[in-house]
């Protein structure tokens, strides 16, 4: 039997090649917007941009870079900082394999800080002009009547998290679900809803609902509404005719915009979610496009946001 002896250059060789190829998926990883721990332990993830965020340590949506537009700032009288509205932001955990931004992540920091400025701009409500970013376990949830969720079709809530959401909904607050799409999307929705909410439903609101009417007279029918990604738009858009837009085809059941409520005893909307739009990069995007914005932001996602917004504030 002829005995093996080790050739160390080719040892050394081979184990720089998996070091490097070790290297190159963590770095496609990283920019792909993938958890750097795709278990419960690892707090990482991108934006759209890159920017890398900590679960963990982030509280609100201007300690994260930007990556569309440089965000406008203002500030509030002192000693009334408790008393403005503030846009806050759920992060939850999405199914493994997703990239980041198709979870919690999706639209921001961006979309938080241009409806919040929006909103200090068109109405006389008093703003926080840095927004917050939470987990529904944070026990400063409840300071907040308010609060945001964007694709949550991917959510997977832990036991507390349900627990935790459905007191804070049964206790006066609200929640608004964006930018989720089709018949499986909404279906995934509602499977987790209903863990936080059993035994009831939701009801379409139809446009006569005081809801679209309260701030800005919104009229039907409601896929003129529908805001579609700055990216889907732009690859069907047609200069020659810019007004040929008619509504987003993301898999079966997406093309009809919908804006759907979970109501408690009393009627109160506890859950709103705009189902078949993605009014977040409506936010997110409006400086990016100056066509774009005046077809999709300006009368479409901001007044309708506004309205939920107001609306649940008052009702």
């Amino acid at each position: 039997m002829i005995p093996i002896v080790p050739n160390r250059k080719l040892f050394l060789a081979g184990a720089f090649v998996i070091l490097s190829l070790a290297l190159c998926l963590a770095q496609f990883r990283g920019r792909r917007g993938f958890r750097f721990d795709q278990g419960d332990s690892g707090p990482l993830v991108h934006t759209e941009g890159g920017e890398v965020v900590n679960e963990d340590m982030v509280r609100t949506a201007r300690e994260t870079a930007p990556h569309s537009v440089v965000w406008p700032d203002w500030t509030n009288e002192a000693g009334f900082g408790e008393d403005v509205f503030t846009f806050a932001r759920v992060i939850f955990k999405s199914r493994l394999g997703r990239p980041g931004w198709l979870g919690w992540i999706n639209d921001y920091p961006d979309g938080d800080l241009n409806l919040s400025y929006r909103l200090q701009q068109l109405t006389s409500m008093k703003v926080d002009p840095n927004c917050r970013v939470l987990k529904l376990t944070d026990p400063g949830l409840g300071s907040y009547p308010f609060i945001f969720m964007s694709h949550p079709e991917g959510m997977e809530l832990k036991e507390e998290e349900v627990t935790a959401l459905r007191a804070y909904l049964l206790n006066g607050g609200a929640l608004m679900a964006d930018d989720f799409w089709g018949t499986r999307e909404w279906l995934a929705f509602e499977h987790e809803v209903k863990r936080i909410l059993p035994g009831r439903t939701w009801i379409d609101l139809p446009m006569e609902h005081k809801l679209f009417h309260c701030v800005f007279d919104l009229h039907p029918p409601m896929n003129h509404l529908q805001v579609p990604s700055l990216q889907l738009w732009a690859r069907d858009y047609d200069p020659g005719n810019p007004q040929a837009y008619s509504s987003v085809y993301r898999g079966e059941g997406s093309q009809q915009m919908h804006v759907r409520a979970w109501l408690d005893d009393k009627d109160r909307i506890m859950i709103v979610a705009t189902h078949n739009t993605d009014n977040g990069d409506g936010w997110e995007r409006e400086g990016e496009n100056e066509i774009y914005f005046q077809q999709f932001s300006e009368p479409r996602a901001y007044p309708l946001a506004i309205n939920i917004i107001f609306y649940l504030m008052t009702h």
